[in-house]
């Protein structure tokens, strides 16, 4: 890596993005705030917050099986059926179970941006971004 930041003429940076711009840049150039004037929209890419491993309820939003009377023993935050049993006799893919939470790359479109302030190279938006304070998220206009 150290060869590419030697070849762009810049110090090493902790993250590295590739971008398409309407003007032409050169290797190694400053993007700063400047580019967002004008806009009045932007879309912002960011990775969710990990959540681990979760069950259907926090995962998929399923209310459990029935009350956690007559009967029911220690089903109340459980799947439940997952197919049938002889005939198909597999559980077909894209099934909503239990499994890894968050972690994904989630694109928030139309944020409104409020203000650009060129001098500290900030951009303020209205809105909510994925992932948790003080990650990397990419602004497209």
């Amino acid at each position: 890596m150290m060869g590419i930041f030697k070849k762009a003429n810049t110090t090493p940076k902790a993250h590295l993005a590739e971008f398409k711009f309407e003007t032409e840049m050169n290797l190694g150039d400053t993007v700063t705030v400047d580019i967002f004037d004008g806009a009045e929209f932007v879309d912002v890419v960011g990775t969710s917050k990990g959540k681990g491993f979760q069950g259907v309820v926090k995962r998929h939003g399923f209310g459990g099986v029935g009350q956690s009377t007559h009967g029911q023993d220690d089903r109340l935050r459980k799947p439940g059926s997952i197919g049938a049993c002889s005939y198909p006799a597999k559980v077909f893919k894209g099934m909503r179970m239990g499994g890894q939470m968050g972690g994904d790359r989630v694109t928030t479109q139309n944020l409104k941006v409020l203000k650009v302030i060129p001098e500290h190279n900030l951009i303020l938006v209205k809105g909510s971004c994925a992932g948790y304070n003080g990650s990397t998220v990419l602004i497209n206009k």
